[in-house]
Order: structure tokens, then sequence, then C-alpha cells
């Protein structure tokens, strides 16, 4: 069923770690053509390098910009003509108890997990309603499902991302294009290296110690694009098998 993948244009926000970056291997491994976003453009030219991608195929994007985010998937269209997937992944976590006040930190998460999500989606849309063709696929969380102390605002953000993945879902239908929403839970990412409150640091290492590789991420992304086109993986789920939460 892989061999769904072959030959389809790609583009990934997030790319030059984690979640992202693995999910590039993996693809680039099934013959996808790659368009790889992310603001850590060395890491970026060095990982489209070591996937034969071609340093033409990393761009330097910051999604909070929506200016940046369009001149990543028009990147895309004016080199392959079309664009079959776009993966909305770029996320932080700055997670802390809200009497803490960390506004600065809530005010990223809301431009990046939220307005990155929206601004990628307005990017890629009217070139999928053209080709009356595509898939977008935004990343949530098992934050996204639940709400624990310490984690109040990136939990809002993920919810966010799953309601807009829906309302999209709906609206797309007409125009032949598929939607996923795909939500980790303890994946091992540079996710928790934003955590600046120490008391949320420590629970958050805590629950990270049984966290599993990226690339259960990159096989859900892959499962998610490899089915036939009339069939619509809305969300998937996942945890370690240890996670209790």
């Amino acid at each position: 069923m892989t061999d769904n993948i072959n030959g389809k244009v790609v583009v990934i926000t997030g790319a030059s770690s984690g979640l992202g970056e693995e999910t590039a291997r993996h693809l680039a491994r099934l013959g996808a053509k790659l368009v790889l976003g992310a603001r850590r453009v060395d890491r970026l030219r060095q990982l489209a390098g070591e996937i034969n991608a071609g340093e033409e195929s990393a761009i330097e994007t910051d999604v909070t910009q929506r200016a940046e985010v369009q001149r990543l998937v028009d990147h895309a269209v004016q080199k392959y003509g079309r664009i079959d997937v776009m993966l909305n992944n770029a996320g932080l976590m700055p997670s802390s108890m809200l009497e803490r006040l960390h506004v600065d930190e809530w005010d990223r998460m809301i431009d990046v997990n939220i307005k990155g999500v929206l601004y990628g989606i307005a990017a890629a849309l009217p070139q999928m309603i053209k080709q009356k063709s595509g898939h977008i696929i935004n990343v949530s969380s098992v934050a996204g499902h639940k709400v624990g102390p310490g984690g109040t605002v990136y939990a809002a953000t993920k919810h966010a991302v799953r309601a807009i993945s829906e309302g999209l879902r709906q609206e797309v239908k007409p125009y032949n294009i598929r939607t996923t929403i795909i939500s980790p839970g303890a994946v091992a990412t540079e996710l928790t290296q934003t955590i600046t409150d120490p008391d949320v640091a420590a629970g958050m290492s805590q629950v990270y110690q049984q966290a599993i590789p990226a690339d259960a991420f990159a096989r859900a992304v892959v499962y998610a694009i490899s089915q036939p086109a009339e069939v619509d993986i809305n969300e998937i789920l996942f945890r370690p098998t240890s996670q209790s939460y």
C-alpha cells in the first residue's frame, strides 16, 4: 500500500528535528517528493542532503509568519506543479502553571500551534481545491483530548487544532481533499526542552522517560497517506503502551 506514496509532493513544517525530521526520512525512502520548512535552516539543509531531497527543497520558514508559510507551499507548487500533502507539524510546548503568568509563552504557543496550522491550511488549500485533490495532516496531541495541571494553554492549542481539522474535514468534501489529525502521546523529541517552568519540567521529564521513538509518528503519517484515495483516515491517537493518561 505504501506504493501510494511514491511520487507524492509533501510539504512538512517543523522538519528540522523530531517528528518532522523522522517523517521526512520515512517518506523519502518511500519515494515522496519533499519540501521542508523550519526556522533552523542549517539543520534543514543537512537533512535535505542526507535524504537526497536537494538543498533547494529546504526553505527557512517561521510558521508564525503567513508570508513565509505561503512561500514554502508556493515553492513546492513551482517545483513540482502540485502539492499532494501538507503536514502542519511545527509546534512547541512551554507548559506552565497558569499562576506563573508566562503570558509571552502563551502567546507563542497560540502563534505557532494554532495560527501556524491555519497559515498552512491557507497556503495549501487553494491549490488543492484547484487540483480537486490533496491531503492536509494536522498535528494535535493526547493533550488535545484531555487537560492536566500545567498544560492548560498547550492543551487549549491542541484542542483547537482538532476543532479546526474537523471543520476543515467537513468543508473540503466537495473537492476530494482528505484530512487527518494525528495526536501523539509521549514521543522522544525536543518538545520538552521548551518548558521553562521547573516544576512542570520535572513532572514532564518523568512522563517522557517512557517516550517512544519519533518513527512511531512517522509510521502513522505513512499509514494515513498511503491509503487509497477513497479512504480518509480522519484521526489517529497513539501513546506509549505504558502511558496511562
